[in-house]
């Protein structure tokens, strides 16, 4: 698509003599004055970006290990306390609790086709039912894609179509060790009703997607051969804090292309689920492939984070997703002592201690995963603005389940983490049983949209969550 964006930025390049490749690193410097020329103000006159990062994790949690003892399980009524402790599975993201909202109490109530593990990732961010189709889990009717957007789409729509806030990718959607196969259980992002979005999970295709210089899964000479000119043209044209920017970037790519060719090409795993006769679930056989796979997830991870830092410091982007496996995910967390299946752990009842304890650490590896991408933004100065990117973006860890063994649909961990939409932290809440389209409503409405309904009309009285900025 030609929008007057990309139409100015191409001008804007052409009036500096230089290439198309040189656009990653130099649209966003504040003193070239891009965003200026665009319509909008540059450098600190220009207000901060907000952005959001949607991290998904599979399979439910452990109530008792998960949420602070304050959040009544019973509770069917608004209430908050700063007075908490997050230990058990939250326990890696104690250095961030002032910066930390926990909202327990928030329902996904989507009803009709599909099974649990399908509503819960299908309906997560739509907030609108499943399409009749003929995926058919466990005992349930089939079903096929959701029949909405979901709301990461519809903020980036939103900002794309504002002069001032339109970057280059709008969205960007990473992954971790997710299969190739597209079925209900694998996508949480949609475009649209039954146009699902399937994620980037090799840091390699999502380099190439940034900046264009890999091939048939081998990087090629430099990126930086294509752009050495240009850059070193840039550079005399910029004051020190702009050359500061752009050498961080060069270094960065330098890095990630050193980092990539060490490693083995992310494969295509076709499957997720090792148990899945046992537990009735119409799924494929794994591919063996997924196996070789399964011990590289911390690695990948690694990889996709530091992309997505750095997408975010150039502001190619200020919505994300990252999807760790998928719904009914039977990923092996051998680094941390866990042989069984992800999936299988999650459906032993609440006796088995064993279970309970494996579990708890799963979630706790998790946390630190949401906790490294904090720190990277804690640690990364906000462009042009005083503070780090985390005091303007928030992070959002979610699930397609309460509570593993039971399927619930209820109490669906929302961890929400930085500064990014303006919400009170250092908050843990219980909000009543609220259904959650009124939760992503009120993801939205920080970035401008202003809908009173957002997927199932029915399920969005009240609106916006009260409670959640005061």
């Amino acid at each position: 698509m030609n929008t007057p964006f990309r139409s100015a930025r191409r001008e804007f390049l052409k009036n500096l003599g230089l290439s198309a490749a040189a656009a990653p690193f130099v649209l966003n410097l504040p003193s070239l004055g891009f965003n200026r020329a665009f319509g909008a103000e540059s450098g600190a006159g220009r207000p901060a970006p907000r952005r959001i990062v949607v991290i998904f994790s599979p399979n439910g949690v452990v109530p008792k290990t998960f949420w602070p003892e304050v959040l009544d399980s019973n509770a069917k009524k608004y209430s908050e306390t700063s007075d908490f402790e997050l230990t058990g599975s939250l326990a890696p993201l104690a250095p961030f609790k002032d910066q930390t909202l926990l909202l327990r109490g928030v329902d996904n109530k989507m009803q009709g086709d599909g099974d649990r593990h399908m509503r819960g990732i299908g309906c997560l961010l739509t907030g609108k039912i499943l399409l009749p189709g003929n995926v058919q889990g466990g005992s349930d009717t089939p079903a096929g894609w959701s029949s909405g957007i979901s709301i990461d789409q519809e903020i980036k729509n939103h900002l794309q179509s504002v002069a001032e806030t339109e970057t280059r990718f709008g969205s960007l959607e990473f992954g971790v060790m997710v299969p190739d196969r597209a079925d209900t259980w694998t996508r949480m992002v949609y475009a649209g009703s039954n146009k699902p979005i399937a994620p980037v999970d090799d840091p390699r295709r999502m380099f190439k997607k940034l900046y264009g210089r890999v091939k048939d899964n081998q990087l090629l000479a430099t990126v930086l051969d294509d752009v050495r000119t240009d850059l070193a043209k840039v550079k005399g044209l910029v004051g020190a804090e702009d050359r500061a920017i752009l050498e961080q970037h060069e270094s960065f790519v330098r890095q990630m292309e050193r980092q990539l060719a060490k490693a083995e090409p992310v494969g295509k795993p076709d499957g997720g689920v090792d148990d899945a006769e046992h537990l009735g679930h119409a799924l494929p056989e794994p591919d063996p492939a997924l196996e070789l796979l399964n011990d590289r997830i911390p690695e990948i991870a690694a990889a996709q984070r530091d992309l997505l830092i750095d997408a975010f410091r150039r502001d190619a982007c200020r919505v994300a997703t990252m999807q760790y496996t998928n719904s009914v995910g039977g990923a092996k967390f051998r680094w941390i002592g866990v042989d069984e299946s992800h999936h299988t752990l999650s459906h032993e009842p609440d006796g088995n201690e064993d279970a309970v304890d494996k579990l708890t650490r799963i979630n706790a590896w998790y946390a630190e995963e949401v906790a490294r991408l904090c720190t990277q933004l804690a640690e990364t100065p906000e462009p042009g603005h005083p503070g780090s990117m985390l005091d303007h973006t928030t992070v959002v860890w979610t699930n397609e389940m309460g509570t593993g063994n039971s399927h619930s649909l209820n109490d669906i961990p929302w961890v929400l983490i930085g500064g990014g939409l303006g919400f009170k932290t250092g908050r843990a809440l219980h909000m009543g049983d609220v259904p959650h389209n009124r939760l992503l409503l009120s993801l939205a409405k920080p970035f401008g949209v202003e809908r009173d309904v957002f997927g199932q009309e029915d399920l969005c009285a009240g609106g916006v969550l009260s409670g959640l900025t005061a």
